[in-house]
């Protein structure tokens, strides 16, 4: 692997335990009802091979802080067909966190779209 390719995977990597928090709120938000783990990972799949967004596996660490926050709840619900599932859905905290949260990432994301197209005047 070249250092370029390992410097890409940290790079993404750091993204993508930057945002991940936010981009499970989002999903949440918008969902019409509590959803699973796997459900939400299906949500998060991108096509492209070379942008691994987020495994499956780091998912759950982050649903558990957010609700060990109090920004989501979660339950269980017993399944005859399979394991049990634990569905999560944004609490009223979890929605006005979200609101600051994508005020941040607005000033964040035109602070570094600035910077990338060469805005100098720092």
């Amino acid at each position: 692997m070249s250092p370029t390719t390992d410097a890409n995977k940290k790079f993404q990597k750091e993204l993508n335990s930057g945002t991940a928090a936010l981009v499970l709120l989002c999903i949440l938000a918008y969902a019409d009802e509590p959803m699973y783990g796997y459900r939400i990972a299906k949500f998060m799949e991108v096509d492209d091979e070379d942008i691994p967004m987020m495994k499956q596996g780091a998912l759950y660490p982050v649903l558990r802080s957010l609700e060990g926050s109090g920004l989501l709840e979660s339950y269980v619900d017993p399944s005859v067909s399979g394991p049990p599932r634990r569905y999560y859905k944004i609490t009223k905290s979890g929605r006005d966190t979200l609101k600051s949260w994508e005020q941040i990432w607005g000033q964040t994301k035109a602070f570094v779209d600035g910077i990338l197209k060469g805005k100098t005047d720092v």
